[in-house]
């Protein structure tokens, strides 16, 4: 489990994090939702060690985060951030392949070699492995980021707006993917999402911001409400029920 402890962050006198506590269950996708500057990248990029905290602690598996050796951390925690452009040219199979570094340290093995291909499989890659990441379509190449990260094999899985530049096609196709890692594979997933009937229909739980602060967090149809999600986004909206599932209606 990784536990947030009263954790703060600011630039100068720019409060980003105000005293934030939250803990994600084990196996579940958690979207973190809420408008712009709300802290939702900030925290993601604490709990994964790329930013520091100023006050407070991260815990995974009880362990203080920033204690860990980077190759301890590296084999239970991955992420996937916004921005993604390497300063090489890789093909797709480089690429995948760099998510065994945390267990081969750049020599590959047999056991590497296998996990690449299983990874690239999953992801349905393997035709066109071998091209390259600037070849490659805005969902191919999220895709190829995604399979990186399955290599890794970490039970913890961070993203950062996966489906930010994305078509409606390819941004289901990543939730569906994020969704059979947690069922199939146990997978405990923290996802950043803009659109929130994405979370509606794709998380176990939601972490709304506002303000600072965590301002509700509960499983997803709990935190789906009209009256809470005018709160958090500071906007009307009206909820329709359609198969057991709700959808929110915003933009009229």
């Amino acid at each position: 489990m990784i536990e947030v402890k009263n954790v703060s962050k600011s630039y100068g006198e720019r409060v980003i994090l105000n005293d934030i506590s939250v803990s994600f269950p084990e196996g579940k996708i958690v979207a973190l939702i809420g408008g712009n500057g709300t802290g939702k990248s900030t925290l993601l990029s604490i709990i994964s060690r790329l930013v520091k905290k100023d006050e407070g602690e991260i815990n995974l598996l009880n362990q203080d985060v920033f204690e860990m050796t980077h190759r301890e951390f590296a084999k239970k925690l991955s992420i996937l951030k916004q921005a993604n452009h390497p300063n090489v040219r890789l093909t797709i199979r480089e690429l995948v392949a760099f998510g065994r570094f945390p267990h081969s340290q750049g020599r590959l093995t047999a056991t590497d070699e296998q996990k690449v291909d299983e990874g690239i499989s999953f992801m349905r890659l393997t035709d066109i492995q071998h091209n390259y990441l600037d070849e490659l379509s805005g969902g191919q190449r999220q895709r190829a980021f995604l399979a990186m990260l399955l290599v890794q094999d970490t039970d913890y899985i961070l993203l950062d707006e996966p489906l930010n530049n994305l078509d409606l096609r390819h941004s289901v196709d990543i939730m569906k993917t994020l969704r059979a890692l947690a069922d199939d594979f146990g997978k405990t997933i923290i996802v950043v999402v803009h659109d929130i009937n994405f979370a509606v229909s794709y998380a176990d739980y939601i972490v709304a911001l506002k303000n600072q602060k965590i301002l509700y967090y509960g499983p997803t149809a709990e935190i789906i409400q009209e009256d809470r999600l005018k709160e958090i986004f500071d906007l009307e909206m009206r909820i329709i029920s359609h198969d057991n599932c709700k959808y929110c209606i915003y933009f009229k």
